[in-house]
């Protein structure tokens, strides 16, 4: 055998034949002391003589007895060196956490797609250190208490990292765990400012939200000319949407732009967005910019469409997904959104992902399910230099720089990465990069 296991197996080899002989030396040894007595028949302390019948047996003797319990306890060691040798190698846990069920789940559907497709390319390629990677799925149901149970839950099975969160109102809750058990948090797509620049156990494969809201605002403004917008955002992922509306403010406030209403709703099944879309354009406008999810960006851009066919509207990432498009049919037409990946990138290395994603789950990834696979082969291949004692951590930190299917994943001191922020719009039901 070549390769990593070879060693393995040699030593396994070694051990099988060391008890063999051991057990052989004691069994011949004993036998050769009583050989070399003067006239000692070998034979003669198992015969055994059956009357009227001139045949002669074995028999049980003190001294057959012995070396039967010496041969005995011989292979016993060897049965159990065998079983113990040839055991399947105990997994490696990965956690991923996300929002799996309810309305907007897309996002965490995605990110769990991404973790799983990469885990399994991995076992099939070896695993890491020749053991096989085990994903241990959880739903947060995006309520934080639940996120934050289902972090202790995940500990508690012995993960050595969790993927996830998708959004950062779970990340706040989930932080405070990972940190005090050790335990890293390997957030595909949380951007909130509340975790930036934090020396903790949460790393991140996107850049805050200053730097995607900043260079929305200034597309809004430099180049599609808006000047006066209202916004509307969703409180129930405020971590991230007060974020995103702040920078949004700043950057385009510092360049003459104005906003002139700002609206927040809490996002459910009964939410009504048509009251929304008339008080958002009571004022003279000319822009709305939406920060919610898919499902919600989709359901305001239709009520908005109804009341304006031609305003500009423009969503944040967190809505940019397959689902906006899906739901939100021609009203989402023209609608630009920040994102943090290409759709139409040609780097091998991506058309392999996008391919293998598509054959295994007959959709394509979007950027939910791009990051979450990115995060989880961080981690793997974190786990796969990580040294003797070394916590995983200072692993990741040591070494930086981690390849991603369309870009490397670069991370600073705090375990925060930075990616290319790119403006798309939505042309014929597809995300088109236009800046």
């Amino acid at each position: 055998m070549i390769g990593p296991d070879a060693g393995a197996w040699r030593d396994r080899s070694v051990t099988f034949g060391t008890h063999i002989a051991f057990a052989s030396v004691l069994y011949l040894g004993g036998a050769t002391q009583f050989a070399l007595l003067p006239g000692y028949d070998p034979l003669s302390e198992f015969r055994m003589d059956i009357p009227n019948s001139g045949v002669e047996t074995m028999r049980g003797t003190p001294f057959f007895n012995r070396w039967n319990l010496i041969i005995a306890a011989g292979l016993g060691v060897v049965l159990s060196t065998l079983s113990i040798s040839c055991a399947p190698p105990k997994p490696i846990r990965i956690g991923f956490v996300g929002g799996l069920s309810g309305r907007v789940a897309d996002l965490g559907i995605a990110g769990r797609n991404g973790a799983q497709l990469a885990i399994e390319l991995r076992n099939q390629a070896g695993g890491v250190a020749g053991r096989p990677v085990e994903l241990i799925i959880r739903d947060d149901e995006q309520k934080p208490e639940v996120a934050e149970r289902m972090t202790r839950e995940l500990i508690a099975q012995g993960v050595v990292a969790i993927v996830g969160p998708m959004t950062s109102a779970m990340a706040l809750r989930m932080a405070p765990v990972a940190n005090d058990a050790k335990i890293i948090i390997m957030s595909p797509t949380v951007t909130t400012n509340d975790l930036t620049d934090q020396d903790d156990y949460f790393f991140r494969l996107t850049s805050a939200t200053r730097a995607i809201a900043a260079k929305s605002a200034l597309y809004q403004r430099n180049v599609q000319h808006l000047q006066r917008v209202a916004v509307v955002y969703d409180l129930g992922n405020k971590a991230y949407t007060e974020s995103w509306l702040g920078d949004f403010r700043t950057a385009f406030t510092q360049n003459s732009g104005e906003m002139v209403k700002v609206l927040s709703f809490e996002s459910g099944s009964d939410t009504l967005f048509l009251p929304i879309a008339r008080d958002l354009l009571a004022d003279p406008i000319d822009g709305v910019v939406i920060i919610a999810n898919s499902v919600d960006a989709a359901l305001l851009c239709q009520q908005i469409r109804k009341l304006d066919s031609r305003l500009p509207i423009a969503v944040s990432e967190w809505g940019a997904t397959e689902r906006l498009v899906e739901l939100g049919g021609q009203a989402v037409e023209g609608v630009t959104a920040a994102q943090l990946f290409d759709r139409n990138n040609t780097a091998p290395s991506y058309q392999a992902f996008h391919q293998s994603y598509r054959d295994r789950f007959g959709q394509i990834p979007g950027f939910g399910g791009t990051a979450a696979f990115d995060a989880a082969n961080v981690v793997l291949d974190a786990l796969a230099k990580q040294s003797p004692g070394q916590d995983l951590k200072q692993t990741v930190l040591a070494m930086r720089r981690f390849a991603g299917v369309q870009n490397p994943v670069i991370f600073n001191e705090f375990g925060d990465a930075k990616r290319e922020t790119l403006i798309t719009t939505v042309r014929g039901g597809q995300f088109i990069v236009v800046e």
